[in-house]
């Protein structure tokens, strides 16, 4: 079996719901992060690439009828080089990786491009056609976090929790108390605060010229989701909207973000044919589950 190499990932900043990246296509998104990617390899020939994956978790509005294949044609790749989308919904990016490794491990590609991205700032609300002729009951769906549309069938089997909602289960579950989980939040924002200043998360992010009226690009390069003034006073006092008396907040859940990330994924002969020096070599990947 092929080893496989991954080189130099490059990821845009993280933008907050709403934020820097609000106004940015995530077609157009992921477009400058392969551009950025094929720029640090100028010997390479785009038409030598095999295929394009991306993750994608949303897929409902600018990012629908494959992103991948889209962003890679924005991005100036030949038509000849072919894409997919994967959706494993949070893990859709790591899976689009693992995907490209098991081909060029099976010799079934050399040389793949690959990443992901979401807008969620973007995510568009949508509602279904009528079930009936001139029927007045369709119903919105916001297509921004958790499920639409749902099947009753699956909603009685199994549920439809969002993730929040699931982070209450869980912390019930394994007893995992509201102040424990403030706590772990609070040492996450000062560990990105460190890092930032060191200039750790800054390593390897593509600027974002983002365009705006009467004024200069803002060119946008620092997270800016974090909360780094933050207290663990002021995360105990905001509310647990997913559950009453339940222990998960905006503050010590996940966030709601925009942002990309590219990188190619290579066999030992595809290197030798670019020169590209990779990052560290793929050694496992678990099994889809």
């Amino acid at each position: 079996m092929n080893e496989v190499f991954l080189c130099r990932p490059l990821r845009s900043a993280v933008g907050r719901f709403g934020g820097a990246l609000a106004s940015v296509r995530p077609d157009d998104l992921a477009a400058r992060l392969f551009e950025a990617v094929l720029a640090q390899h100028p010997q390479l020939d785009p038409a030598a690439i095999d295929d394009v994956i991306l993750g994608c978790a949303n897929q409902a509005g600018e990012d629908n009828r494959s992103v991948a294949r889209m962003a890679a044609l924005l991005a100036g790749l030949p038509t000849s080089v072919p894409g997919s989308t994967i959706n494993r919904l949070c893990g859709s990016s790591m899976d689009a990786i693992g995907t490209a490794a098991r081909a060029i491990r099976a010799g079934e590609a050399e040389l793949i491009l690959t990443g992901g991205v979401e807008s969620m700032s973007r995510a568009p609300y949508v509602i279904g056609k009528a079930g009936s002729p001139y029927a007045r009951n369709q119903q919105m769906e916001d297509t921004t976090i958790g499920w639409r549309f749902v099947n009753p069938l699956m909603e009685k089997r199994y549920g439809v929790d969002s993730m929040p909602e699931t982070a209450e289960n869980v912390a019930e579950q394994f007893r995992i108390s509201r102040e424990d989980q403030d706590r772990y939040a609070y040492r996450s924002q000062q560990l990105t605060e460190a890092a930032q200043v060191a200039g750790r998360l800054g390593e390897g992010i593509v600027p974002i010229e983002i365009p705006r009226r009467k004024q200069a690009p803002l060119i946008f390069d620092r997270d800016e989701h974090p909360r780094p003034e933050t207290t663990l006073e002021a995360l105990a006092k905001l509310p647990t909207p997913f559950r009453e008396n339940g222990s998960v907040t905006a503050g010590n859940a996940s966030g709601v973000n925009d942002g990309a990330a590219a990188m190619l994924v290579a066999s030992e002969a595809a290197l030798t044919r670019f020169g590209s020096n990779p990052s560290r070599a793929f050694t496992a990947w678990p099994p889809p589950g």
